[in-house]
């Protein structure tokens, strides 16, 4: 495993870390969910990346259990806040009351003091921004989490949200944005303003949900049991990818990861590690032999020939908007 900055600060996390969005306390049963984590700790990845939302908490609860008897002090772990965790009108959004009772919730599920990164999971138009940092700075300096990130921030309100962090004396280091081969709605905008400001990358869906790895195939069904198949574990996220146009010329870059010596998924999130400004990317399992094949990525570096086929074999299916980074305007 190689290890990078978490942007510009001092917490070094590793370059692949495991996420369990949706398969721990959902898609897989929990000695399944143990066996995927066991297996990213033996194959050196030290950073988990959860949320309070993911399976209605279920998923903090199992990846409490799960790395309970691990020394703390050798994980990086992340979590993050925004989305409803109950019935009532302020389980949601990023006021000083949800953020306060949000992070002490996460604790007791992770089973631990404090969480090396708190995340606002989305922006919050609904909250001044104020009120949100300075609640975020009172989670830091309680000693409940580290450091802060964003998620899905746009470049203006990651930039206005850095001043504000920088007044209160908070360090806020990362966003978590989707990025993968199809979908770069972040390099325009996001991920230069990241880089002058020393917020780091740690991106989600590196594989495009799956479809990188090459499985679907244009004019057939999705294989049964994926992801595609499953409306509780993402399958709306996966549909805007299964285009017979999208899955042919995902097919094309079968040789081009044969030429490197990669499978299709090792060379998914080996290609979002070739951009500088991304520290870490997030890999989920539900079999500890997809962890096994992930991690293989790390370190890879792919020569400027290979990055060049690839854009010649995707560019027209490739997202680039940015202004497909955007937050619900009303909170859910």
């Amino acid at each position: 495993m190689e290890f990078r900055h978490l942007g510009r600060s001092g917490l070094m996390v590793s370059e692949i870390s495991y996420g369990n969005w949706i398969t721990h306390g959902s898609q897989v049963e929990e000695d399944a969910a143990f066996a995927c984590v066991r297996a990213a700790l033996d194959a050196g990845i030290t950073t988990f990346d959860t949320a309070d939302v993911y399976a209605g908490t279920r998923a903090e609860e199992v990846l409490g259990r799960a790395l309970e008897s691990e020394r703390r002090e050798g994980l990086e772990i992340f979590t993050k806040v925004y989305w409803p965790t109950g019935p009532g009108r302020n389980d949601r959004g990023l006021s000083r009351k949800h953020i306060m009772e949000s992070i002490n919730g996460s604790l007791r599920r992770l089973r631990t003091d404090y969480v090396d990164l708190y995340q606002a999971h989305r922006y919050d138009y609904s909250t001044p921004l104020e009120e949100t940092m300075e609640a975020f700075a009172d989670v830091v300096h309680s000693g409940k989490a580290h450091y802060i990130g964003v998620s899905e921030w746009k470049a203006s309100q990651i930039r206005e949200a850095h001043q504000l962090a920088r007044e209160l004396r908070v360090p806020l280091v990362s966003n978590q944005p989707q990025y993968s081969m199809l979908w770069r709605v972040i390099e325009t905008e996001v991920v230069p303003t990241s880089e002058e400001l020393g917020v780091g990358q740690i991106v989600w869906s590196p594989m495009a949900q799956g479809v990188l790895s090459g499985k679907y195939l244009p004019g057939q069904p999705p294989p049964a049991g994926s992801r595609a198949t499953d409306e509780k574990s993402g399958a709306g996220f996966i549909a805007k990818f299964l285009t017979d146009d999208v899955l042919t010329r995902v097919q094309r870059l079968r040789p081009l990861a044969d030429q490197a010596g990669l499978s299709m998924a090792q060379l998914a999130i080996a290609w979002v590690l070739q951009n500088p400004n991304v520290s870490s990317a997030i890999v989920g399992a539900t079999r500890p032999e997809q962890v096994h094949d992930n991690v293989k990525a790390a370190g890879v570096k792919l020569d400027a020939d290979l990055l060049k086929a690839i854009d010649e074999v995707i560019d027209p299916i490739t997202e680039r908007d940015p202004a497909k980074t955007e937050s619900p305007a009303q909170r859910p």
